[in-house]
């Protein structure tokens, strides 16, 4: 490029003037926003708190809270601030940091997904050796290779995009994703789209994959057991597979507007430009809080924990012990 990534503009031109659409847009993102922050964080102080969560799938929920916290983050401040903006404009380096932010979640969102159905797997394929297979030393090791594999391969994307030269400087979206810049270069880049495609195989396709095959394999074993055993894996499974449906129709969607140029009207622009990154997170949590009996019974518990002395804070509450996700669901 002719010149740096921090001198070149990226105007984005579906946002409009200020006016009172875009007030109420600011409004309505401004409380999605506020309430993806403080679902996600609530359900990770009661993991934290709670003790007898400080366990494999609880200890992916909290990073899947997480993941939905950093990507929500990565949009949802730039649009309500473009929203009240005359003019919307952006550096390609802020332009390319909102891309990196916004792929690496989606990949964390997947890979943690695909260890949590791994999580499910063993759980009720291999009760037995549940303990030994899920250590927390192995936890820690899946969840630094679900974080940095991610981390390298789009930050090798980003700078491959870096690279290219500019002949336009417009988008036509609210958002930057890659293949919109990509789309701003002077030629087209074999390297570049292949690599992409790489991307997409590794670190969306296969976890998906993995996702589909432990159901596949989950299955199978609940229909060999008994009425009471497939009840119990159904239960502590639907939470999982609700969200994998969730976020993988949010996904499919993002990808169709991403790939498409539809002229559309700017409240179906704004928010199929946010499904991918304010639905899923503002959902997840909910389905876990409704759907998960622990999660259910930490949460009445959580008055009572602060309240408490340090002392009385692992006190358990007697119905809440009865927990229906044991690693030991499928004889």
């Amino acid at each position: 490029m002719n010149n740096s990534v921090s001198t070149v503009t990226v105007i984005f031109t579906v946002y409009g003037p200020p006016g009172p659409y875009n007030l109420a847009f600011f409004i309505f993102i401004f409380v999605l926003y506020m309430s993806i922050l403080c679902i996600n964080l609530f359900l990770v102080l009661v993991i934290y708190i709670e003790s007898s969560l400080h366990r494999p799938m609880y200890i992916l929920l909290v990073n899947l809270a997480i993941s939905g916290v950093i990507g929500s983050s990565s949009v949802c401040p730039t649009i309500m601030k473009y929203l009240l903006m005359e003019k919307q404009e952006r550096s390609l380096e802020g332009c390319l940091t909102q891309v990196f932010f916004s792929n690496v979640y989606g990949c964390w969102v997947y890979c943690i997904l695909a260890l949590m159905a791994y999580d499910r797997y063993v759980s009720i394929c291999k009760p037995l050796q549940y303990h030994s297979i899920m250590t927390p030393t192995k936890v820690k090791l899946l969840l630094a290779v679900v974080y940095l594999i991610p981390c390298s391969f789009v930050a090798v994307q980003v700078y491959l995009t870096s690279r290219i030269q500019l002949c336009k400087h417009t988008i036509d979206k609210l958002l930057c994703d890659n293949l919109a810049v990509v789309n701003l270069s002077c030629e087209k880049s074999t390297f570049i789209n292949v690599y992409g495609l790489f991307l997409l195989f590794c670190l969306i396709i296969l976890p998906f994959l993995l996702v589909v095959l432990s159901y596949i394999h989950i299955l199978m074993v609940s229909l060999k057991t008994s009425k009471e055993s497939q009840k119990k894996a159904l239960g502590t499974c639907t939470p999982h597979l609700v969200t994998f449906i969730n976020f993988s129709v949010a996904t499919l969607f993002g990808a169709i507007y991403n790939r498409l140029s539809l002229s559309l009207p700017r409240a179906v622009n704004i928010f199929i430009s946010m499904n991918f990154v304010v639905i899923p997170p503002l959902l997840h949590p909910i389905i876990y809080g409704i759907k998960t009996q622990q999660i259910r019974c930490s949460i009445y518990k959580l008055p009572w924990i602060l309240w408490t002395s340090k002392s009385h804070i692992h006190t358990p509450v007697l119905s809440c012990l009865l927990l229906e996700d044991s690693p030991q669901l499928v004889h």
